[in-house]
């Protein structure tokens, strides 16, 4: 059985804004060009609960659209259940349902009409369309919306619907697009339970997440990945053993911080510091005992600390470490 999903080299170019044209400072593959993918290899095989996370502009939607046929790839190739994501569109769009980050229903029909239409999309029989359709709005707990304008449903509501949608023609691999950002607390853990018994069914899933913890809740693995680039691949677990086992010192400052991080690299017990615009990222074995010390010598660099912020080793001090920015 092939990989449920295998970009080999993957490599996007997308040209510069005018205003870029002349000096970009991303690593071009064409005069003028922006790398978003620089050469991605990913092997995920059929049934597998898959991560992507990365800071914004890391690549993951360059990903997601190259895979789900919306993008075409600069360079390589990308392959869904073995069939080429570039020559057989069609096969891949049948094999795949897709998840958008915000709901798209057609806002001028009911929930059970966007969901036929869908059907009829693809081909499937009026009869079976409507069974279909019926029975996942039951197991997703909106059959009670089926005659609803979707203006009536809930963020949570309207998720679900997207969810049914993207089923309807049984594909065997789901992509979703951070499907619980903009839910509260009790939507999300609804969505969660959903995609767990849609990979008890056998389906492969890929999400992008903002959400370490849902990350580390939902998937097998996890991909890191930045500027176009995998940084790391493995289980949530492997992965936060790689952290550093130090806690992280994360000081918001009301300037440049290069200067003050210069002082910070002296104070006792910091292995290391890392600078990030205003933003001071100091490790310590020591704790918080070193926050005072920290905020003394940030202060005789005439500058105020605004924000402060501790983590103890976790996946997110491993994705502060490998890209130097807070995934959200």
């Amino acid at each position: 059985m092939p990989p449920a999903i295998e970009p080999r080299a993957l490599r996007k170019s997308y040209p510069a804004p005018p205003a870029r044209r002349r000096s970009s400072a991303a690593r071009p593959s064409l005069p003028g060009a922006v790398l978003a993918l620089d050469g991605l290899d990913l092997t995920i095989q059929p049934g597998e609960f898959f991560g992507l996370l990365g800071p914004n502009g890391a690549g993951k939607t360059t990903t997601i659209g190259i895979l789900t046929t919306r993008v075409r790839a600069t360079s390589g190739q990308a392959f869904v259940g073995g069939a080429d994501v570039a020559t057989q569109g069609e096969l891949v769009r049948r094999r795949i349902g897709v998840v958008p980050q915000r709901p798209n229903p057609d806002r001028g029909l009911t929930v059970l009409e966007n969901l036929l239409f869908h059907g009829a999309y693809f081909g499937l029989p009026r009869a079976f369309n409507a069974e279909r359709s019926g029975a996942l709005l039951e197991q997703l707990g909106i059959s009670d919306k089926a005659d609803s304008m979707v203006d009536t449903l809930s963020g949570g509501q309207q998720q679900r619907l997207m969810i049914a949608r993207a089923l309807l023609h049984e594909p065997q691999v789901i992509f979703l697009d951070e499907p619980t950002v903009g839910l509260d607390p009790q939507a999300r853990l609804a969505i969660w339970d959903i995609l767990r018994a849609l990979q008890r069914d056998g389906r492969t899933i890929v999400l992008t997440t903002h959400y370490m913890e849902e990350a580390d809740q939902l998937c097998g693995r996890l991909a890191i990945i930045d500027h176009g680039r995998l940084l790391a691949c493995d289980t949530p677990a492997a992965l936060k053993a790689q952290a550093p086992g130090e806690t992280l010192v994360d000081l918001l400052l009301d300037g440049p911080a290069d200067e003050a991080a210069i002082a910070c690299r002296a104070v006792a017990g910091v292995s290391r510091v890392d600078v990030h615009g205003s933003d001071l990222r100091a490790f310590s074995g020591r704790g918080g005992e070193a926050l005072p010390a920290l905020i003394k010598a940030v202060e005789g660099r005439d500058r105020t600390v605004r924000n402060i912020n501790l983590a103890k080793p976790s996946l997110e001090t491993l994705f502060i470490t490998l890209t130097g920015r807070r995934l959200d």
